[in-house]
C-alpha cells in the first residue's frame, strides 16, 4: 500500500470513533495489550506523562511538550483527534511522523490486525509507542483519547498523571454524572505515581482524592499553587495571564494560546512542570517562559480560538460540549464587533440541547454538517436550534456555510466557526 491506500485502510476498514462514534469504542484493553506484546512493549523504553480530562487536555499536553522541548528533551507527543492530517496525532519535537513510517507500520502489521481486528485508535496508539521507541525519545506526553480507565493509552506507567477538568461528555460510554465520569478519568492514576489535578471542581475532587489515597499517589491541586486572576493584556498573538501565588504575590506568564479559557489550563501546566522538576527533569524558568510563549510554533497545535482571518475577524474553536461551548461564548464576550456570525456544526451523538441553550440568540447562524458519518444533519440542526431562538441559514457543507458567512459579514463583524473538532478541521 502507498500512503493514500494506508489511510484509506485506517479510516474505512477499522472501527474509528472519530467517524462513527461509540460503536468503535472497545470497553477493554485486550487488543491494546496484544499489540503491545507483539511490538515488544515499546512504551517501556521512554518516560511518559499521561493527560486526561474532558476539556483542556489537548492544550495542556501541547503546553507541557513545548516546555520540555525548550528544556532540550526529545519529546514525543500523542494526541487526538487530528484536524487535517492523520500524522498530527504522532509528533516528535513538533515534527509529524513520516508518511513512510505510517505505511511501514500498517503494512507489516496487517497479518496481526486481520487476526485480532483492532480499532483505529488501538492501532494508532501502538504506532505512536513504537515510533517513539524507535526514534528514542526522552519523554512522551500522551493524551488520553476517551475516558481514561479503559483508554488504549492506559497501559503506561507514567512519571506523572494530569487530569484537567470534568464535564458531561460521552455520557453513553463514561457515565451520566460528573462523578461517574471522574471515576473513569481517575483510572489513569497509578500506584505511587504523582498526579496533578488542574481545576478545582468540588463535585468531583473527592473522587480523585479517594483514588489517589488508595494508590498512595501524591496528589497536587494546581489551584492551591497557581490561582488564575484574569488576562492582564493581549496582543494579536499572545496574552499575559495574572496568576496569584501561595504567598499572595502576583506573577505573570505570556502564552500564545489565545482563548480566554487557557487561564484555566495554565495552573495545571505550571504545577505539572513543578512536579517534573522535583522528579529529576531539568527545566529552568526560561524554558517555561519560552515554551509557553511558543506552544503553537513548537508543537503545531491548532483549533483553539485560532484566528483564520481579519476584516472581518474570523476565529475557530474546537469546543464541542456544553462546557466547551460555554468557554467559547465567554470568549466572544471579550471581542469587539458589530454583528456576530456563527458557522455551527455538531456531532450527532452529542447532548445537543445544553449546547444550544448556551449560544447567543443575537447571532446569525450558518448551520453545517461536517463530512463524517457522525455529523448531525444540517437540516436537523437548523430545526433544533430554532427551538432555542437561534436563527440563520441551513448551508449543508462547512465550506458553503463559511462562504455564506463571509459574503454576509461586514469588515467590523465577527465570524466564529465551531461546535465540533470536525467542523474546525475543514477550515484550518
Amino acid at each position: 500500500m502507498d500512503y493514500a491506500e494506508t489511510l484509506q485502510y485506517l479510516f474505512t476498514q477499522l472501527p474509528m470513533f472519530q467517524r462513527v462514534g461509540s460503536v468503535a469504542y472497545k470497553a477493554n484493553l485486550d487488543n491494546t495489550l496484544a499489540l503491545d506484546a507483539h511490538y515488544g512493549h515499546p512504551h517501556q523504553q521512554f518516560r511518559t506523562i499521561h493527560v486526561a480530562g474532558t476539556n483542556g487536555k489537548g492544550s495542556t499536553s501541547h503546553s507541557i511538550a513545548a516546555v520540555l522541548q525548550q528544556a532540550g528533551y526529545r519529546v514525543g507527543l500523542y494526541t487526538s483527534p487530528h484536524l487535517r492530517d492523520f500524522r498530527e496525532r504522532i509528533r516528535i519535537n513538533g515534527e509529524m511522523i513520516a508518511e513512510n513510517d505510517v505505511v511501514r507500520f500498517v503494512s507489516e502489521g496487517l497479518p496481526l490486525f486481520k487476526q485480532i481486528q483492532p480499532s483505529f485508535f488501538e492501532i494508532t496508539v501502538a504506532m505512536a509507542f513504537s515510533h517513539f521507541a524507535h526514534q528514542q525519545v526522552d519523554v512522551a506526553v500522551i493524551e488520553v483519547g476517551l475516558g481514561g480507565r479503559l483508554d488504549s493509552t492506559n497501559i503506561i506507567t507514567p512519571e506523572l498523571s494530569v487530569i484537567t477538568n470534568i464535564a458531561l461528555d460521552h455520557v453513553d460510554l463514561l457515565g451520566h454524572t460528573v462523578q461517574q465520569i471522574a471515576s473513569e478519568k481517575a483510572g489513569i492514576i497509578k500506584p505511587n505515581v504523582p498526579v496533578v489535578l488542574g481545576q478545582n471542581q468540588p463535585a468531583t475532587n473527592s473522587v480523585f482524592e479517594q483514588r489517589a489515597m488508595e494508590l498512595n499517589a501524591p496528589l497536587t491541586k494546581a489551584w492551591e499553587h497557581y490561582l488564575p486572576m484574569g488576562i492582564a493584556s493581549r496582543t494579536a498573538n499572545h496574552q499575559l495571564i495574572d496568576v496569584r501565588l501561595p504567598n499572595g504575590t502576583l506573577a505573570q506568564w505570556t502564552i500564545d494560546l489565545m482563548g480566554q479559557y487557557q487561564q484555566l489550563n495554565l495552573p495545571g501546566v505550571l504545577c505539572s512542570i513543578d512536579v517534573l522538576r522535583q522528579h529529576g527533569f531539568s527545566i529552568s524558568p526560561e524554558h517555561i517562559q519560552n515554551g509557553l510563549r511558543n506552544v503553537q510554533s513548537t508543537t503545531g497545535l491548532r483549533g483553539r480560538w485560532q484566528r483564520l482571518g481579519t476584516h472581518p475577524d474570523i476565529f475557530c474553536d474546537i469546543g464541542h460540549n456544553a462546557d466547551g461551548i460555554a468557554q467559547v461564548v465567554e470568549q466572544i464576550k471579550q471581542c469587539t464587533f458589530n454583528n456576530l456570525h456563527f458557522v455551527l456544526g455538531v456531532a450527532g451523538d452529542k447532548d445537543l440541547e445544553p449546547m444550544l441553550s448556551l449560544l447567543p440568540t443575537n447571532a446569525t447562524y450558518y448551520f453545517a454538517q461536517a463530512n463524517i458519518p457522525r455529523a448531525l444533519n444540517a437540516q436537523t440542526l437548523t430545526e433544533r436550534a430554532e427551538r432555542h431562538g437561534l436563527r440563520g441559514h441551513c448551508c449543508g457543507s462547512v465550506a458553503n456555510a463559511l462562504k455564506m458567512a463571509r459574503s454576509k459579514a461586514q469588515p467590523d463583524d465577527l465570524i466564529v466557526v465551531g461546535g465540533s473538532a470536525f467542523v474546525v478541521a475543514e477550515v484550518v
